[in-house]
């Protein structure tokens, strides 16, 4: 076998990196608020909770204790996680447009036609790669409401069509995501639009906020689960990075749960995108921005300008970074769905497959020096969220079946 080439991933220890329990920042992240947002995301008829996944073959194949999979390609039938934040944050933006608390509020009740009535009619712009355009369609439509989603440039016909399908308007733009981003918050203040994105700036911060809270659900459930089992807690998170908002939101859940002993979180992302391991490797530790663009498999991942909020928390708590080619992320998606033993098949997109790729990588490719950095060994318990399913099934099968991405 051809190893892959250890310089083909980048990767850094966060210079910044200082896991004191910083109560202002994680209070918007605490058990009891977190709690809320979970059940009422539990209210939507098709809620489930997703699966954890052990995979003890391939755990005893990489040497390490235990490997879990977080597979969010079950989430509300939309194959991906992003949902999560969408229908809190629209949900969220609804109750208090009505001056009600979203904590007594149904979404069987928010799709009541006297609530239509009160509200009138609401449009929601969204910039995305797919996932979390197709999660605010969905929820908007769910609701009775108005949904205009764009797409940079490079974007699929595929999750396209899965946008359209939603009720939404929906284009692929000649612009990066970055671009599309501030295009579509353009378009909000003309036309009296809401702005639903993950992303956030000065001024632009509290719909972003209420999508992080939406994440971080995902982390509650999975320490419910590890405590109704009586399992240990991971030792390590391998967590995507795009703006950051989805790492930030698990992150700040975990870190406020396990204050005395917090896991290692370790930040990856695709190389034509890595404006945190650029961050974390700056030597005065300033947020940096990356332009251009970014032509990676990991579509979702392909975002330059980090959420500011997000920024300031995973600058505190990612422990380190890593920049990672696309062969990392189809080698994921390939030990994923080709199990060892008895483990479970898990399908896992591009960007979803990307932390099992590298964490293999690191396991039997890279030098031993870069587990020993990261404190990883035959004692380390390792949590991965694979983040969407095959959401552009001909990408999936030219990467899983044909090939393409080899790692070699």
């Amino acid at each position: 076998m051809n190893m892959i080439r250890s310089d083909e991933i980048k990767w850094v220890l966060n210079k910044s990196f200082l896991p004191k329990y910083n109560e202002q920042e994680l209070s918007y992240f605490e058990e009891k608020t977190i709690g809320k947002v979970l059940n009422f995301q539990r209210t939507h008829p098709k809620y489930t909770k997703t699966p954890l996944i052990k995979l003890e073959h391939l755990s005893e194949y990489l040497d390490v204790s235990e490997i879990k999979v977080k597979d969010e390609s079950y989430r509300f039938g939309l194959n991906a996680f992003k949902v999560m934040g969408g229908i809190y944050a629209i949900g969220k933006y609804l109750a208090e447009k009505l001056g009600k608390d979203i904590t007594n509020l149904s979404f069987k009740e928010l799709q009541s036609p006297e609530v239509k009535e009160q509200l009138g009619e609401i449009t929601f712009i969204s910039a995305t790669d797919g996932n979390h355009g197709r999660g605010v369609a969905w929820a908007a439509r769910e609701l009775g409401q108005n949904a205009v989603i764009y797409m940079p440039k490079g974007s699929t016909k595929a999750r396209l069509e899965a946008i359209r399908n939603e009720g939404a308007f929906s284009e692929i733009t000649e612009l990066n995501y970055d671009e599309t981003v501030e295009m579509c918050a353009d378009l909000a203040e003309k036309k009296g639009w809401v702005m639903v994105q993950d992303t956030a700036w000065e001024g632009y911060e509290e719909i972003p906020l209420w999508i992080m809270q939406g994440y971080a659900a995902l982390a509650k459930e999975i320490i419910e689960e590890v405590e109704e089992k009586k399992e240990e807690p991971p030792t390590h998170i391998f967590l995507q990075a795009g703006v950051g908002s989805f790492a930030a939101g698990i992150v700040s859940y975990f870190m406020q749960h396990y204050q005395n002993n917090p896991p290692k979180i370790i930040v990856v992302e695709p190389n034509l995108a890595d404006c945190y391991y650029r961050s974390f490797s700056n030597e005065n530790g300033e947020m940096v921005s990356v332009k251009g663009q970014m032509n990676s498999i990991m579509a979702g991942l392909c975002c330059g300008v980090p959420n500011n909020r997000a920024f300031r928390l995973l600058s505190q708590y990612g422990f380190a970074s890593f920049s990672c080619p696309d062969n990392i992320a189809a080698l994921g998606m390939r030990v994923l769905g080709n199990p060892i033993g008895n483990d479970k098949k898990i399908i896992s997109g591009e960007s979803g497959a990307v932390p099992l790729g590298l964490l293999y990588h690191l396991r039997k490719f890279a030098s031993q020096e870069i587990s020993d950095a990261i404190k990883l060994d035959r004692n380390s318990r390792i949590l991965v969220i694979s983040t969407e399913g095959d959401t552009d099934l001909e990408s999936y099968l030219d990467i899983v079946w044909k090939g393409l991405h080899p790692n070699d």
